[in-house]
C-alpha cells in the first residue's frame, strides 16, 4: 500500500490508495504510459506538475472529469481490468525498459493470416477446447468480416498469431498479475518473432455467455486483443472496443457488430473489405441480415434435430470425406458428422449440410466431393459437373461453374485431396486421376494417369483426404486405406472399417435404439452426452476401438499439420 501526501505529489487523498490490489497510482500511471518511468535516483518522486498532467491525461483519456485529482471515479477506473498495453506513448522511453510503440500504428504486409492456440485455459473448467477455439475463430472473423484480411487456424508451430494462455511472468516482459488487473495482452504486427501473438492470463476466471458479474468474458476480450494484433491502439471513445478497461460481455459471437469508429480504423489500416459498405452506419436496419451459421458452434449443438431419414453412420459408405480446418468431415445424403483434430466424434447424431454452407441448391441431395483449397483456404464441393466455392459458410458469387474449369471431364470427381508432399490437388474419377496446382489454377502436364500408380488403392473411390499424421487417406464403402507421407503404396494392415476407426462404431453396432443402449458402454470415459430440448443428444467421446492398434483416437502431439508455406521446395517432385 502506499499514502500520497502534500510534500510528495502536492495532491491529497484521504487514506491509503492503490490502482488496484498491488500497484500504486504512480506505477499504473507509468505502466500505461502517462508518467515517464521511475527516475533510479529519485525513485518514486515525481513533481506536482507532472502528476497532475498525468493524472488529467488519464480522466481525459478514460472519459472522466479533468480534475488532475485522484477521486474516486479516478481511482475506481483505475481498478477496473483492463488490457496491458499503455494508452499512449510513454513521455520519455530513455529512462526505463522500452514498451511496445503505439504510434505510428503498423500493420501485416500481407492478407492471409494464420493462428492457432498453443495453450488452453487451465482455471476456467467451464470453457473446453472446442469452445475456446471456437470464440478465437469468431472473434478474428469479426475484424475479417470488414477489412480484407483473411484468418485461418493451423496446427503447426509457425503460426503468425500464436495464442496462449498463462499466468504471472511469463517470458515477454509483460508478466500477468492475478486475478483482476491486467488481463490480456498481444503485439502489434511487425518483423518481432512475437507479433500478432496474443496471450490470456490464466488466473482470470474466463467464461462465455455468464452474467456480466461472473468472470472475464473470454469472446469480448478476444476482439479487443486481436484488435491489437492487426495493427489498432487504444482508443478512448467509450463504446470502442479498443477501449483499454474490460467492457463485460457484448453479446452473441454470431451477431456482434463492431462499433463504426472501429470499423473506421481498421478500413484506414487494410482498406474496405469489397462485401462491405463503408458509408452505412452499423444501425441502419438495411444492413441487419441474419448472420449465417458458422461452422464452429460454440456449444457443439444443432438448433435443428435429426430428421427420420438421416443416415446410420456405422452401416453406410460416404459420398465425401474431406479435412477442414484441420477437422475430418464424413458426409452422406444430406447430412455429415465431424471430428475434431484430436480425432474426437462432435456429436452421434448428423448435421444437415444445408445448415452450415448456404448457397447449395436447396434440392442436392448430396455431394461428390469436397476440400479445402491450399493457399486461400476457401471449400469446394463438388456434384456431378459441377462445383461450388466457400469461404467458411457462404458460397462466393458466381456458383456453380462447370468442373471443365479445372480441366475435368463433365462426369465430373469420384475423390479430391491435397498431398501434403507436394501441395497439389489430386482427382480422382473411376479409373484415372489428375494433378492439380491450385496455385497457378491449373492442371498439371502429363495427366490423366492411371490409378494404378497408387498401389493397392482401389479404383472409384467414395472420396480422399489427408489428416493431420501427414498420411494421406483414400475410403471407399465401409473401408478405408492409409497412405503414409511421400509413399504412394498402401500401408500394411489396411483396409480397415471406417467406422470402428473413425466413428465411435462397434463391430455390430448401428445407430438404431437397440444397438445405441450397448454401445454406449465401449465410449470412453470422456463421454459427456447433453440432452437439449429436442432430444439431439451431443458428445465429445473415443472410443477403446478407434485406432488400428486399439489405441485411443487421441493423436501424439507430434502429428501435427505442417503450415501450408512452410513445406520444401525440394519435396515438389512430379510423380
Amino acid at each position: 500500500m502506499s499514502r500520497y501526501s502534500d510534500n510528495l505529489t502536492g495532491i491529497s487523498v484521504s487514506g491509503e490508495i492503490t490502482a488496484n490490489d498491488s500497484l500504486p497510482p504512480h506505477d499504473w500511471l507509468s505502466k500505461y504510459g502517462y508518467l515517464p518511468p521511475s527516475d533510479p535516483v529519485n525513485g518514486q518522486l515525481q513533481t506536482k506538475e507532472a502528476l497532475t498532467k498525468a493524472i488529467k491525461a488519464m480522466q481525459r483519456f478514460g472519459g472522466l472529469e479533468e480534475t488532475g485529482v485522484l477521486d474516486q471515479a479516478t481511482l475506481g477506473l483505475m481498478k477496473t481490468p483492463r488490457c496491458s498495453l499503455p494508452d499512449v506513448s510513454e513521455p520519455d522511453m530513455s529512462a526505463g525498459r522500452k514498451k511496445r510503440a503505439l504510434a505510428p500504428q503498423t500493420k501485416w504486409n500481407k492478407r492471409h493470416l494464420s493462428w492457432r492456440v498453443r495453450t488452453f485455459p487451465k482455471e476456467s473448467a467451464l470453457l473446453g477446447r472446442d469452445t475456446v477455439r471456437a470464440l478465437m475463430y469468431y472473434a478474428l472473423k469479426v475484424w475479417s468480416d470488414i477489412a480484407p484480411l483473411n484468418f485461418h487456424e493451423v496446427a503447426g508451430n509457425e503460426a503468425d498469431i500464436q495464442i496462449d494462455f498463462t499466468k504471472a511472468d511469463h517470458n515477454d516482459g509483460y508478466p500477468f498479475d492475478g486475478p483482476g488487473g491486467t488481463v490480456a495482452h498481444a503485439f502489434f504486427p511487425g518483423e518481432r518473432f512475437t507479433a500478432g501473438d496474443t496471450h490470456f492470463d490464466d488466473d482470470e476466471a474466463w467464461t462465455f455467455r455468464s452474467p456480466d458479474s461472473h468472470g472475464m468474458d473470454l469472446f469480448a476480450v478476444a476482439v479487443h486483443e486481436f484488435g491489437h494484433a492487426i495493427g489498432l491502439a487504444h482508443a478512448s471513445t467509450i463504446e470502442s472496443i479498443m477501449r483499454p478497461y474490460y467492457h463485460g460481455p457484448v453479446g452473441d459471437p454470431l451477431k456482434y457488430n463492431l462499433p463504426y469508429e472501429d470499423k473506421v480504423r481498421v478500413w484506414q489500416l487494410y482498406g474496405v473489405r469489397d462485401s462491405v459498405s463503408h458509408t452505412v452506419q452499423p444501425d441502419d436496419p438495411s444492413q441487419t441480415a441474419e448472420p449465417p451459421v458458422l461452422l464452429d458452434l460454440p456449444e457443439n449443438r444443432s438448433t435443428i434435430p435429426p430428421a427420420r431419414d438421416a443416415p446410420d453412420r456405422c452401416t453406410t459408405h460416404f459420398d465425401a470425406v474431406a479435412q477442414i480446418r484441420g477437422e475430418a468431415f464424413f458426409f452422406k445424403g444430406k447430412y455429415f458428422w465431424r471430428l475434431t483434430r484430436e480425432k474426437h466424434l462432435v456429436s452421434l447424431r448428423p448435421a444437415q449440410i444445408h445448415r452450415f454452407w448456404r448457397g447449395l441448391p436447396a434440392n442436392l441431395d448430396s455431394v461428390d466431393a469436397v476440400y479445402e483449397r491450399p493457399g486461400d483456404h476457401k471449400i469446394v464441393f463438388f456434384k456431378g459437373g459441377k462445383y461450388w466455392v466457400f469461404k467458411d459458410n457462404n458460397v462466393e458469387e458466381g456458383y456453380p461453374r462447370p468442373v471443365s474449369d479445372f480441366g475435368l471431364p463433365m462426369e465430373g470427381v469420384d475423390a479430391v485431396f491435397v498431398w501434403l508432399h507436394n501441395e497439389k490437388t489430386y482427382f480422382f474419377k473411376d479409373y484415372q486421376y489428375w494433378r492439380y496446382d491450385d496455385h497457378l489454377r491449373r492442371m498439371d502436364l502429363g495427366y490423366p494417369k492411371d490409378t494404378a500408380l497408387w498401389k493397392g488403392i482401389p479404383p472409384q473411390l467414395d472420396d480422399a483426404m489427408r489428416w493431420s499424421d501427414s498420411a494421406s487417406y483414400f475410403f471407399k464403402g465401409k473401408e478405408y486405406w492409409r497412405v503414409a507421407g511421400s509413399d504412394m503404396e498402401v500401408e500394411a494392415g489396411y483396409p480397415r472399417p471406417i467406422g470402428k476407426d473413425w466413428l465411435v462404431c462397434s463391430e455390430m453396432q448401428s445407430d438404431s435404439p437397440e444397438t445405441q443402449n450397448n454401445s454406449n458402454t465401449r465410449l470412453h470415459d470422456q463421454h459427456h452426452a447433453d440432452h437439449a430440448e429436442n432430444g439431439y443428444e451431443v458428445c465429445s467421446c473415443t472410443s477403446d476401438s478407434a485406432s488400428p492398434l486399439g489405441l485411443p483416437l487421441t493423436l501424439s502431439p507430434a502429428w501435427v499439420i505442417a503450415p501450408l508455406w512452410t513445406l520444401a521446395l525440394s519435396l515438389s517432385a512430379p510423380l
